[in-house]
């Protein structure tokens, strides 16, 4: 799921500027985290039953019809009950604000997008720039759609943090299976099982979507509104996007890691060449890489899967945690 990076060419401008930008995203030395759980900051899944996986069979062949590698279904089967203690889990998936957080106070590394848009960058260390830098960095990294060699020094900051504001809302991606887990270790948490994830989507009666059994693109970010650059909406934008227990983007906007491995369910004659401790399952369809915007994707029994090491534009992440703590 990673994505190639191209090279720029090299010249001297480009080696002055990145060593500038290099200067500009320059954190703070880490200090240690003060780790606070509150039951406000997630929603109670109470303990009990659901129905996990489903027993579904693409009698249609949309597998052949998409060009899909994957078999459609075939590693939900079968439908099973699963029980489960009360937990909490994020209400939303963990955006770009709650991470830099992460980043700059644990000494963690930065998701490289954040390199390329603009987001990484300091205010302060900005301000001290001249103008000429200004407009290189406007017009190479937060890619604003004006002249800005005409634009002044004010004009150019004030985009530039409103630029960072609006990322400020956007769930984070680009981050590893390793960066998501360590963040809900750093602040008191865990990710979810795949069973935590699967119940907080799709309640306790086995809906086929959070909000309900039918398909509905305006329901969700499927990748498909030019409202959204980059495909990918603030957290939370889609109202009714949300599940029984009030967990909001469960479908569609990025996918979800999980803590599991890839593996088949109990009792399944399903065999996979992912299945073992290789592939981390990831969840909830996403929006931002080109999908197909098949209600397949977006369904909540639906298992994807990636490397643990693998970083995608559509793949985030959001935290658990045990009731009662």
């Amino acid at each position: 799921m990673k994505k190639d990076i191209s090279m720029y060419p090299v010249k001297y401008e480009f080696i002055l500027i990145s060593i500038i930008l290099l200067m500009l995203s320059a954190c703070e030395s880490p200090t240690a985290p003060q780790a606070t759980v509150n039951a406000d900051d997630g929603q109670l899944v109470p303990a009990g039953s659901f129905l996990m996986g489903s027993d579904k069979v693409d009698t249609s062949g949309k597998q052949q019809e998409y060009g899909l590698v994957k078999p459609l279904f075939l590693d939900e089967h079968p439908a099973h009950r699963v029980k489960l203690p009360a937990y909490y889990i994020d209400r939303y998936e963990i955006n770009n604000a709650q991470y830099k957080k992460f980043v700059r106070e644990a000494g963690r590394t930065e998701p490289f997008s954040w390199s390329q848009n603009g987001f990484n960058l300091l205010e302060s260390r900005l301000q001290a720039s001249d103008l000429e830098a200004l407009r290189w960095i406007a017009t190479e990294y937060f890619k604003f759609d004006i002249d800005t060699r005409t634009a002044g020094k004010k004009q150019l900051l004030r985009l530039m943090r409103e630029d960072q504001a609006m990322k400020n809302h956007l769930p984070v991606s680009s981050v590893s299976w390793y960066d998501a887990s360590a963040y809900c270790q750093w602040v008191g948490k865990r990710l979810p099982s795949e069973a935590e994830w699967e119940k907080a989507a799709r309640g306790e009666d086995g809906r086929e979507f959070p909000w309900g059994n039918e398909w509905d693109t305006e329901q969700t970010n499927v990748g498909d509104d030019a409202d959204w650059e980059g495909g990918i909406a603030p957290v939370g934008s889609y109202e009714n996007n949300q599940s029984p227990y009030g967990v909001y983007d469960m479908a569609g906007n990025v996918w979800e890691w999980t803590a599991d491995w890839y593996q088949p369910y109990a009792n399944s004659d399903y065999a996979s060449k992912d299945f073992g401790e290789t592939h981390k399952v990831i969840r909830g369809g996403g929006g931002g890489v080109g999908h197909y915007s098949l209600s397949f994707f977006f369904r909540s029994a639906m298992r994807g899967n990636a490397l643990p090491d693998a970083q995608s534009g559509d793949v985030g992440f959001r935290c658990a945690w045990d009731a009662g703590r």
